[in-house]
């Protein structure tokens, strides 16, 4: 579609070409930058420590920088104009005086052809004005691009606490999802988010790595999809002539590793599932899975919670945090639980006393809650652990043992032909990670993907296909081994206070825009 420019853009579109009539270039493709913003502030600083009882209001001492960034504030004054321009590292003032200047140029700032939101190039000398702040005395500015649609206005108020807030008319919520550029432009708190995401991914490879893991990386599109219950994407293979799936998990891949002799693989990537979206579910989203060889799932929850503190430790500085109102403890031993007691307290049911999922799903209609239709006994199981224990599960917490139904990788509990060897993580009432004691005998594996298929409806959402591949790669022997996997975007969530994955995410999928 055509861009049609509103009357704003006009206005822009007027001056981009009053610039470029006065011969000035308004996107070079050449940029010099000597300092960032922050630097330039530091240098000043070391420079005033170094030389105490200075005159400041002049020259520094020979302090020459060249700063670059978008415009954020301008105040013009005939033959003197402030400006302040923002680059990543922060802010800092222009200093212009007509008279230290090539007057053409300073007059495209007086007449504000240059203006706010375009990106410009200050070179000169660092000095501090007579207000007390630091500043560049400009000798030379270049436009280095022209903005012609004028970003959301966002003002700022200073506390008497000295805080700053930020405020102004950006604020719907899915115009800054559709715009993430304007958003991040304009919100500092927002950009903060996302190097905070950054900081929780590199701390999670720094602690793998530590523990002698290897990095690894697994097909995205699939032949064959599994690991876990969820409908994924289809798309072709036009030159095959074959229908591939996007991952839904990285597990099945990363177990073939474990019989190819590698004792311990990680992967952080992305996964696909074709399902509903919520403030904690997006389509498309980062996933950390690891496989371990020679260790059972209590070995993973030991790696689990050490893992989890070291992020936790680096991205915030402690092992404590506040999220939406709730204080949780990182620090202290995870609580741990089978899943059959967590519903015994909070439900008052014991599910093993209704061993079918007819009998299991009257006693849940008894105590008044809904039941979805046709669902397997496993199923209502979790179903009674999502309506009545996960919302309390506020500390960190292992939920373990889950029935054999609904885990088709993990191995059984020792005398239980009911349940497996399984664990979920739960934090601030939110399900965070699954693991398994990783099944591992391929006679076993192939009669629980018969089972599966059995179970399900060929347009059941949680149907697992049979993977012939994978199991001929346990027939070469699989190490005992334990896995575990983790959604990252909502350990960021936590650890940024945000309420929605959506405000963790550069992009979230959005529906289509009308």
């Amino acid at each position: 579609m055509t861009w049609q420019p509103n009357k704003l853009e006009e206005e822009r579109l007027d001056k981009l070409r009053q610039i470029e009539a006065a011969g000035f270039t308004a996107y070079p493709a050449r940029v010099e930058r000597t300092h960032t913003a922050a630097a330039a502030l530091r240098a000043f600083v070391e420079w005033e420590a170094a030389n105490p009882g200075t005159d400041t209001s002049g020259e520094s001492g020979g302090i020459s920088v060249t700063v670059c960034g978008r415009i954020r504030r301008q105040n013009i004054k005939g033959k003197v104009s402030f400006l302040h321009i923002e680059d990543e590292s922060g802010r800092i003032q222009l200093f212009l005086r007509v008279n230290e200047m090539e007057e053409a140029v300073y007059a495209l700032v007086r007449d504000k052809l240059i203006e706010l939101d375009d990106f410009v190039q200050a070179s000169g000398t660092l000095m501090r004005t007579q207000a007390g702040e630091i500043s560049v005395r400009v000798r030379e500015l270049k436009l280095l691009a022209k903005s012609l649609s004028p970003l959301p206005v966002i003002k700022q108020k200073k506390l008497d606490d000295g805080t700053v807030i930020e405020y102004g008319e950006f604020s719907d919520v899915e115009a800054r999802y559709r715009q993430r550029y304007a958003d991040l432009a304009v919100n500092a708190e927002v950009r903060e988010v996302f190097k905070k995401r950054a900081l929780v991914i590199r701390s999670m490879r720094d602690f793998f790595d530590g523990e002698g893991f290897l990095e690894v990386e697994t097909p995205i599109l699939q032949p064959v999809y599994g690991g876990a219950a969820a409908r994924p994407f289809i798309t072709h293979h036009n030159q095959l002539h074959q229908d591939l799936y996007l991952r839904i998990s990285f597990e099945l891949y990363l177990k073939r590793l474990l019989v190819g002799g590698y004792d311990a693989v990680y992967e952080i990537g992305r996964d696909f599932r074709n399902e509903g979206v919520s403030f904690k579910h997006n389509t498309e989203f980062t996933m950390l899975e690891f496989y371990k060889a020679y260790i059972d799932y209590e070995g993973v929850m030991d790696l689990v919670e050490r893992m989890v503190r070291h992020i936790v430790q680096r991205v915030t500085g402690g092992t404590v945090i506040e999220y939406q109102g709730q204080t949780l403890d990182f620090g202290s031993k995870w609580a741990r639980l089978t899943i059959r007691d967590a519903i015994k307290q909070n439900a008052e049911i014991d599910y093993m006393e209704h061993p079918t999922a007819e009998t299991l799903e009257a006693a849940i209609r008894k105590i008044g809650l809904p039941v979805p239709s046709n669902q397997t006994w496993g199923k209502l199981v979790e179903h009674l652990l999502g309506e009545t224990v996960e919302k309390k599960l506020i500390q960190p917490t292992f939920i373990l043992d889950y029935p054999r139904d609904i885990s088709p990788f993990a191995k059984k509990v020792a005398n239980d032909d009911m349940h497996v060897e399984r664990f979920e993580i739960y934090m601030a009432g939110m399900e965070m990670g699954n693991a398994f004691t990783e099944l591992n005998d391929p006679r076993d594996q192939e009669a629980r993907f018969i089972d599966m298929a059995r179970m399900y409806r060929p347009d059941d959402d949680d149907a697992t296909p049979t993977d012939d591949d994978y199991l001929r790669a346990m027939r070469f022997g699989m190490p005992p081994c334990g896995g575990f996997g983790m959604g990252v975007d909502r350990l960021v969530m936590l650890l940024t206070n945000q309420r929605s994955i959506r405000d963790v995410l550069l992009y979230p999928h959005l529906r289509e825009e009308k």
